[in-house]
């Protein structure tokens, strides 16, 4: 990679640095029910950084074929942190464990179809791979868009209800444009590496950095029951919001 794509890694390093450090510290100092959120968005953030920490150092790449470098790190990376993400958004529309580990099973084996086609030697193995991987994002999208939202609408709570619509819109645009440089950098080889590498980091710091700041609502997480705890309409002033939990 080039000496631009290199900075930009530094950059997302830093700022999943950052953020994943003000999590953990704001983790220890807020309310056990809030405490999840704020440690899951630290996990997400410290993986990634395990990952640019290793590209811009020269680690974990390879070869491929066309001599073109390859970063599988981001596929290990990607494999833990999206599968986090998913948890969080699960957690947060209030799922049932087993619809959320359904569906971050599709999107660990979305990852896995992406990296094998991008190490695959012929074209249309490649091809194949990848359109089995699209058929699972759409499997994860489905998930994300309509199974944790109706959830989330069936606990008639409207701070819910629009706390997980922007934090979800979030996720599915940002993860919607990954499929897209796939294409044209391991896919095509229509792009070089650096500007892979330029537009991955970008879009990971929106969808691991921009996230975590987004899904703890400024001024605290939204205190969304874990699955399997109910809920009550009794009316409690809190942060401007009406809710209680038990």
């Amino acid at each position: 990679i080039g000496t631009v794509a290199g900075v930009f890694l530094i950059v997302a390093w830093v700022a999943l640095l950052v953020t994943g450090l003000f999590m953990a510290f704001k983790a220890i100092q807020v309310d056990s029910e809030s405490k999840k959120f704020y440690y899951l968005n630290a996990f997400i953030c410290a993986v990634a950084c395990y990952s640019y920490f290793a590209m811009f150092s020269g680690m974990g790449w390879q070869t491929v074929m066309g001599c073109r470098q390859f970063f599988y790190i981001r596929y290990v990376d990607w494999a833990v942190t999206t599968a986090l993400t998913i948890f969080s958004l699960g957690i947060l529309a209030g799922q049932d464990y087993a619809t959320i580990l359904a569906v971050m099973g599709a999107d660990v084996g979305m990852i896995l179809a992406g990296y094998l086609g991008s190490v695959a030697l012929v074209p249309a193995v490649k091809w194949l791979w990848f359109l089995l991987g699209l058929g699972l994002f759409v499997l994860v999208f489905l998930g994300i868009a309509r199974e944790f939202r109706q959830c989330a609408i069936d606990h008639s709570d409207a701070a819910r209800i629009e706390l997980y619509s922007r934090v979800s819109l979030l996720v599915l645009i940002s993860w919607s444009l990954y499929p897209l440089v796939w294409v044209l950098t391991s896919g095509s080889g229509w792009m070089g590496v650096s500007l892979e590498s330029i537009f991955y980091a970008i879009l990971d710091c929106v969808a691991k950095v921009w996230f975590s700041f987004a899904i703890i609502n400024h001024s605290g997480p939204y205190s969304s029951e874990a699955p399997g705890y109910s809920y009550q309409d009794e009316p409690q002033q809190q942060d401007g919001f009406e809710r209680q939990y038990v």
